[in-house]
């Protein structure tokens, strides 16, 4: 089924919203795809320019540096994992179902709905996986946290929590679980695909069945040993 949606991410992350105009829509469809290409590190918005037949200047029209266009492309997909967690989960009452749902949505992107046209889903998540951590594991986070650039994740895995505490109220550790969850979906995944001695899983093809079963023995393992 496709859904077709507007993402909402913090007007700090940009001087203009790029899903307002084509122009900007260009910048996030082109940013994805050369940042999955080359990585964040020689990413630079002059290659941006250049592959979009465009000018610096018009991208720093729209963000001020490419650690604010990658919060943004963070903030984008959380939003979205959050949008699907809730059209995943609609109607499922059984807490425990409910988490699996949480589980599968964050590890199998391959089958989500198609989001907007100017988003690649995959090539996001690649991102998302490769780079995520970059846009908190920084120096400057806590001036960052206070911006509220972080809400859409923080926002998330609140949700996560609150589903692990309807599973188990008395479980102490739903924050830590919720954001490791969240850590974990990405980080196995990368080390399967690169670091495979660093994990126990396999995927592949869009195969995220291994990734799942192990997300959920912990969690499920976790949280019942805290009954």
């Amino acid at each position: 089924m496709s859904v077709s949606v507007q993402i909402a991410v913090n007007d700090s992350l940009y001087l203009r919203d790029p899903q307002e105009t084509k122009l900007g829509r260009n910048i996030i469809l082109n940013s994805i795809q050369l940042i999955d290409e080359v990585g964040l590190e020689a990413f630079t918005f002059k290659k941006l320019a250049i592959r979009m037949g465009s000018t610096e200047a018009s991208i720093y029209r729209y963000f001020e540096n490419k650690h604010l266009l990658l919060l943004y492309l963070l903030s984008w997909y959380w939003e979205w994992l959050n949008f699907r967690i809730d059209f995943n989960s609609m109607n499922v009452t059984d807490p425990r179902e409910r988490l699996r749902i949480v589980i599968r949505t964050i590890a199998d992107t391959i089958r989500l709905s198609t989001p907007p046209d100017y988003v690649d889903r995959d090539t996001l998540h690649r991102i998302v996986v490769a780079e995520g951590s970059k846009a908190y594991h920084i120096k400057s986070v806590d001036e960052e946290n206070n911006k509220g650039f972080f809400l859409t994740y923080k926002r998330l895995s609140k949700k996560i929590a609150g589903i692990i505490l309807d599973v188990n109220p008395s479980f102490c550790y739903a924050n830590t679980l919720a954001s490791n969850l969240l850590e974990m979906g990405n980080n196995q995944l990368h080390f399967a695909q690169h670091l495979p001695s660093l994990t126990d899983i396999k995927v592949g093809d869009g195969d995220m069945e291994d990734l799942i079963k192990m997300m959920e023995y912990f969690a499920f393992g976790l949280i019942d040993g805290g009954r």
